[in-house]
């Protein structure tokens, strides 16, 4: 009796073992910034066409459509939220597209040598636009993935992903570009360096290397949310470029992020390019105060 009396005791042990731990939430460990909780995404799935989805941007902030590139064609796609069938403009040829920001009523779309291609927001709506500019050798010969456009300086923001001289430096360096509208010129105006030290001190498990895929700032706080695909980190930095904070991202959620984006509203977005099990998609938070 006594025998049957232990293994009983030892089964009910196991079992509640057991129960903790399959009840224990997978995305416990996994931090969020201030404001949003980014473990309970809203997903919405793309097309095949956007399987490969790269950049996200809105126009004035409003959410009521969504402008994006893919990796491959020289192509702005625009969408209402969570309605898959989708519309473009075409502005160049094939070609590695990485990133799109919107501003005084033109679109800049940046190619991962750092060419800009640029045209007219009222062209957004066409089959094709003959109104297209590209702007080369503004930036240094490296591997660009990061565009920002901050309408209230005029200024464009662009973030290395792979330049030679970052690693052993152990930074991560950057450009600002000035946007004359009235010319519709921009002119190189500086640079700017992220500590990866600082990144190495707030997050320990940080390797050597960042590689920004994306990059935005938060129009509330004026911190840059500084996205790395290959790290699955989301980089917190304040406006003089000083990291803060950095979190790691759920590969449950995040499969290959490769844009970010605030509304009006806060509410934060980041597109995920998909593969051959998963569909691209664009992933919202909303912003709780």
């Amino acid at each position: 009796m006594k025998r049957i009396y232990s293994k009983c005791l030892c089964i009910v042990i196991l079992l509640a073992l057991f129960g903790t731990y399959a009840c224990k939430s997978p995305l416990g460990k996994y931090t969020s910034p201030k404001g949003y909780d980014l473990t309970k995404p809203d997903k919405f799935n793309m097309p095949s066409s956007l399987l490969e989805i790269s950049g996200i941007a809105f126009h004035d902030s409003n959410s009521d459509t969504i402008y994006s590139i893919q990796d491959e064609e020289g192509k702005l796609f625009r969408q209402k939220w969570d309605v898959k069938e989708q519309k473009n403009m075409k502005f160049g040829s094939r070609g590695d597209y990485e990133d799109v920001s919107i501003f005084h009523d033109r679109v800049f779309v940046l190619k991962s040598s750092g060419a800009l291609y640029s045209f007219p927001f009222s062209e957004a709506i066409k089959e094709k636009s003959d109104l297209v500019k590209e702007t080369k050798h503004l930036v240094p010969k490296a591997e660009y993935e990061s565009l920002y456009a901050d309408a209230a300086t005029s200024k464009l923001y662009i973030l290395c992903k792979n330049c030679p001289e970052d690693k052993k430096a152990k930074k991560a360096t950057g450009y600002i570009l000035d946007y004359q509208p009235a010319q519709d010129t921009l002119i190189a105006s500086g640079s700017f360096k992220i500590d990866l030290k600082q990144l190495k001190a707030v997050y320990p498990k940080f390797k050597n290397d960042l590689r920004a895929s994306a990059m935005a700032k938060n129009p509330k706080t004026n911190e840059w949310y500084i996205i790395s695909s290959v790290s699955k980190l989301l980089v917190i930095t304040d406006d003089k470029w000083k990291v803060k904070a950095a979190h790691h991202l759920s590969s449950s959620i995040f499969n290959q992020p490769e844009g970010i984006a605030f509304d009006k509203d806060l509410n934060l977005y980041i597109s995920n390019e998909g593969d051959e099990l998963t569909d691209g998609n664009i992933i919202k938070f909303k912003y709780t105060p």
